[in-house]
């Protein structure tokens, strides 16, 4: 097991969540009827009983089918997935018995997640949960900046009556519930904690209000095996840093640190249908490659929409990176961060003997690798497994105009000058043992 600085010894060990690297997100709830963001409820100030009358009784994604979500997770190649059981809003999309706020309530009345799980189980794609910590809709949950009703006097004079401890109880409840009757849960992503923030009449809330360590020792007590997030506000558990990209390893204290970069496809989470603001695949690709070989794991959203399927824009690109997966998961799952210094927009990932080079723009013919020379056995386009030629230093080379000056450490490859039909082509170096 590999010591990361955010990753104490008493946590599992997390060997799966780093070799299989890329998993799938699901926002979805209440708010992908609202089709515009899914914190359109507190942009909008939207007081929690004209949602619920709104929202919650025209809820029925009545053409979700579990096993097309599944499938179409699995033939993108992701290997886990993670999927929103409550969000803000506080909407339970399981048969919860602490709450009539729940999906079964609604005119879908199904349990979601007992049919999501077990299909995507079945295609062997790992099980991740998120759960809010934040619930706009709990008569409990104290009212803050954050709340839809954060400007109106007669919100904020309930504090007063608002009794935390049963709000953390009715937390720790739902989430007992979640780890107890779904079976097997690999990841739990709770969000999130925002101790830091103060709008006078009220501050954000952190670790102390959630009552974060029952909350971890109950995960870590139901579910021995399960990975959790670093958003309880404990100073602990995979990194989770959204909508960025970092440019370089995570690392602190001198040690690598456990970490996942988090993206949507297009500029919000759940369901947005006026959202133009799209990446392309080869963007989403480029993204999970550079996460790869900065030692981090990529989680790439999805938002079905209300009639809970995924819609065309969305299955395109969940298509067009499974096609790439198809060819070219040796160079993702099971792979690192490489020794090597990759050449000038390019990425390289590793895993054993198998060094990876991920072409972000095509070159002309040739291309030089640095400090390889003596380290390479074979090398092959992954694609479609052709051989690719290479040449090192050779001393007594007669260098007129179109030979290639090549270092004593490194060497040159010959590229076809035709760019393979792939999204990002990858070339794959067997080192030698």
């Amino acid at each position: 097991m590999t010591n990361f600085a955010n990753w104490p010894s008493t946590y599992p060990d997390p060997s799966w969540f780093i070799h299989d690297r890329f998993g799938l997100f699901i926002h979805f709830g209440l708010f992908s009827v609202g089709a515009r963001h899914e914190w359109f409820m507190t942009k909008e100030q939207i007081d929690p009983k004209e949602y619920q009358a709104k929202y919650f009784k025209n809820f029925n994604p009545d053409l979700f089918d579990a096993t097309k979500w599944a499938q179409a997770a699995k033939d993108c190649g992701v290997k886990y997935m993670v999927f929103t059981t409550k969000h803000h809003e506080g909407f339970a999309l399981w048969d919860s018995h602490l709450t009539d706020y729940k999906v079964t309530n609604t005119p879908f009345k199904r349990d979601f997640l007992a049919e999501l799980l077990p299909a995507f189980r079945k295609v062997g794609i790992k099980i991740g949960l998120y759960h809010s910590l934040i619930d706009w809709h709990h008569p409990d949950f104290p009212i803050d900046g954050l709340h839809p009703m954060r400007n109106n006097e007669t919100y904020q004079k309930s504090n007063e009556l608002r009794q935390l401890k049963k709000y953390q109880d009715y937390l720790a409840g739902q989430v007992e519930e979640l780890l107890t009757d779904y079976g097997k849960i690999d990841y739990i992503w709770f969000d999130f904690s925002y101790a830091h923030r103060d709008w006078g009449f009220a501050k954000g809330k952190g670790a102390f209000d959630w009552d974060s360590e029952r909350l971890e020792a109950l995960c870590l007590q139901l579910q021995p095996h399960i990975l959790i997030n670093d958003r309880l506000d404990l100073n602990r558990g995979v990194t989770t840093p959204e909508q960025f990209q970092p440019d370089k390893p995570f690392i602190k204290d001198g040690k690598s640190v456990l970490w996942e970069a988090c993206q949507t496809m297009y500029g919000t989470w759940g369901y947005d249908r006026d959202n133009y603001e799209w990446k392309s695949s080869e963007m989403l690709l480029k993204m999970l490659i550079d996460t790869v070989a900065k030692n981090g794991n990529f989680l790439m959203n999805i938002g079905p929409n209300p009639r809970g399927e995924i819609d065309d824009k969305t299955a395109l690109r969940l298509r067009e990176i499974g096609d790439w997966m198809r060819l070219h998961q040796d160079a993702i799952i099971g792979c690192t961060k490489a020794n090597y210094e990759a050449p000038l927009d390019c990425r390289y990932t590793q895993n054993a003997n198998k060094l990876y080079l991920h072409l972000f723009s095509y070159p002309y013919r040739n291309l030089h690798l640095k400090g390889l020379a003596k380290d390479v056995s074979f090398i092959r386009l992954l694609n479609d497994g052709s051989e690719i030629f290479y040449r090192g230093f050779d001393k007594d080379e007669v260098i007129t105009s179109t030979e290639a000056i090549i270092d004593p450490d490194d060497i040159v490859i010959t590229l076809p000058v035709e760019k393979p039909p792939v999204l990002v082509p990858v070339i794959e170096i067997t080192l030698k043992d």
